[in-house]
């Protein structure tokens, strides 16, 4: 008796440890790794997905603004070919804010690592470059987006607008405005679609109830909350919510009508203290050249307004 007893109970405790775990299925890096020797990733462990290539005696050093992560590959595997002198090239692709940070003060500690390199090009929206202004020795607008609203697939809540957002229903995750140039976007739309009382009803009643969350990286955030159920929105870009379906992840987007969404223009700039201020106008050329166009074009971005 006592013998069944303690299967039973070892089988128990296995089924609850195996409810609780973890689900990391969807988890990032969602680019693809470069080839290495040792790969070592260990999903929610060891995983550094904002950071690519060569971070030891780079010729090209680029922080892009933390939604592009997606254009990674193709931009800097393309580019390596149409200028094949550049082959160690590193990018962070994470939220401009905290990128302008690092640039002011010199450096940036992830986990144990502390990354002190400076970087040849920024890239962000129009407000943060012109924060910067004065860094730039050449700034160029080189794409565009708009807002979308992400949602778990077959859209179970039924949202089908901004206000929808301000339901006691909804949980929604929302980019931090202290550091996401999106987060005051998305409140402008919010005052556009509601005004001020939904904007006030999603970013400061629900925050304070706890149905707002508030991201700490929104361009990973945001997918991976409402893929794993703990979001039911999030307004995002919409490519991002357009990568996510390109990954065949169970997640929907709903449109926002023209007159309640936003545009945003990016904006690259080579920095006057670039430590490799060839390679960085060779990049800008790549970028505003049809191939470069052609892979933001892809991924759903909209063309710059030249």
């Amino acid at each position: 008796m006592m013998k069944h007893f303690a299967i039973w109970l070892m089988v128990t405790l296995l089924l609850a440890g195996a409810l609780h775990a973890q689900d990391h299925r969807f988890d990032p890096p969602w680019n693809t790794p470069p080839v290495a020797s040792v790969a070592f990733t260990v999903p929610g462990i060891d995983n550094v997905p904002d950071l690519y290539g060569d971070i030891i005696d780079p010729q090209l050093v680029i922080f892009f603004a933390g939604n592009q992560f997606m254009v990674i590959d193709s931009l800097i595997s393309d580019f390596k070919k149409e200028y094949p002198q550049y082959q160690r090239v590193f990018a962070e692709t994470l939220p401009p804010g905290i990128l302008a940070q690092q640039i002011l003060t010199g450096s940036l500690v992830l986990g144990n690592l502390r990354i002190d390199i400076k970087p040849d090009i920024y890239t962000a929206g129009k407000g943060r470059i012109d924060q910067l202004r004065d860094s730039f020795a050449v700034v160029k607008n080189y794409a565009g987006n708009t807002l979308a609203i992400m949602v778990q697939k077959g859209n179970p809540k039924k949202i089908t607008r901004l206000a929808d957002l301000a339901r006691k229903d909804v949980n929604v995750s929302m980019p931090n405005p202290a550091w996401e140039g999106i987060g005051k976007r998305i409140e402008e739309a919010c005052v556009k679609a509601g005004g001020t009382q939904l904007q006030q009803s999603i970013m400061k009643e629900k925050v304070e109830k706890g149905s707002t969350y508030l991201t700490k990286i929104h361009h990973r955030e945001t997918p991976l909350r409402i893929l794993y159920k703990q979001s039911d929105a999030g307004p995002v870009w919409f490519t991002e919510a357009y990568y996510q379906q390109m990954l065949h992840h169970p997640v929907a987007t709903v449109a926002i009508p023209e007159k309640e969404n936003i545009k945003a223009s990016y904006w690259a700039g080579i920095l006057k203290t670039a430590p490799h201020p060839q390679a960085a106008k060779d990049f800008l050329a790549f970028l505003m050249s049809d191939r470069g166009q052609g892979i933001y074009k892809h991924f759903g971005f909209t063309p710059p307004e030249l």
